[in-house]
């Protein structure tokens, strides 16, 4: 996708990691850092405490404007307990619902939001790079109840 990528050593800190991306992305002059945090298991108190660390050392270097919390929409309500302990640990500002391409109806995009106060903002239709579309809830509704 063209996407320039900033990696650590093996066994790196991620929060150090991080920390370099966004220097890097600030220097390049960039819009946007991506930080991808993925394979966080939240009863991890370990790895969440991580997740809060790699915050609070990007915030040193420039401001964090969103904070996306990525769902299997295959896993269903079991995906709220997940959401919970991530909102505790950094705060979110939206859901990415994946998965929406099989046989997942995403009925968790009406929990989180309800036990969150958080939009669902995008949602994935497959595994491509183009695969990824922004969340409309008229549409959602529609091919749920259709």
């Amino acid at each position: 996708m063209g996407a320039e990528v900033v990696r650590g050593n093996e066994g790196a800190d991620p929060a150090s990691v991080a920390f370099d991306a966004v220097d890097e992305g600030v220097k390049a002059g960039a819009d946007v850092v991506v930080i991808d945090t993925a394979g966080r298991l939240h009863t991890k108190t370990g790895l969440m405490d991580e997740l809060g660390k790699v915050k609070r050392v990007v915030e040193k270097r420039a401001a964090v404007d969103e904070v996306l919390l990525v769902l299997d929409a295959t896993i269903g309500q079991n995906s709220l307990p997940q959401a919970k302990v991530f909102a505790e640990v950094v705060d979110i500002t939206g859901v990415v619902l994946t998965k929406l391409d099989g046989t997942a109806k995403g009925g968790i995009v009406f929990r989180v939001q309800q036990e969150l106060g958080v939009p669902v903002k995008l949602v994935g239709l497959g595994e491509g790079p183009d695969d990824l579309a922004p969340f409309e809830p008229a549409a959602f509704v529609d091919a749920l109840l259709g």
